[in-house]
């Protein structure tokens, strides 16, 4: 008679690692859809620019230690990098009237639209992806896109703007 190792079976690893080599696969087709996008606007604003400017899109007005837990970052940090979109005309800061030191950052009309078109063109050639799927794999892609950027944290509003990456069904 043969004896089993007490060791765990790899069969869940190995599932889990062909599962990271796909999403790294997918995340490399929508980077490169993401930089697309920005083609024309790379002189106006960084990627972590951009993301602050969406964060304030999605979520409403925030204040500098919203954005800084937002980009992993220290406050400093996402001071300079909030500093630099108000000098570009896309984010006004008002101070709060009972506390001066805290602020609140919103976009301005300048970027608003810019992120309406950013957010159009990548809306865009995701759906012409999408269109080359058929339902039943759009409907995977929506549900596992959805569950993956709940579990990376992502906020359900933010959702809404990632929702725009497949069409909705007429």
């Amino acid at each position: 008679m043969t004896s089993v190792p007490d060791t765990p079976t790899d069969s869940g690893e190995d599932a889990l690692a062909g599962q990271v080599d796909e999403v790294l696969r997918a995340s490399r087709a929508i980077v490169g859809m993401v930089a697309a996008s920005l083609a024309g606007v790379e002189e106006l604003v960084t990627v972590p620019q951009l993301r602050v400017l969406v964060m304030v899109h999605t979520r409403g007005p925030l204040n500098l230690g919203a954005v800084a837990a937002g980009l992993a970052v220290n406050p400093s940090n996402a001071s300079r990098t909030c500093e630099r979109l108000i000098q570009a005309g896309l984010l006004n800061r008002r101070e709060s009237a009972i506390d001066r030191r805290n602020i609140t950052l919103t976009l301005t009309p300048a970027g608003q639209r810019l992120v309406d078109k950013l957010t159009q063109r990548r809306r865009e050639e995701i759906e012409r992806v999408l269109r080359t799927m058929t339902p039943a794999e759009r409907s995977a892609v929506g549900a596992a896109m959805g569950a993956f950027a709940s579990a990376a944290g992502e906020p359900e509003d933010e959702a809404r703007l990632l929702a725009l990456m497949w069409p909705r069904t007429t």
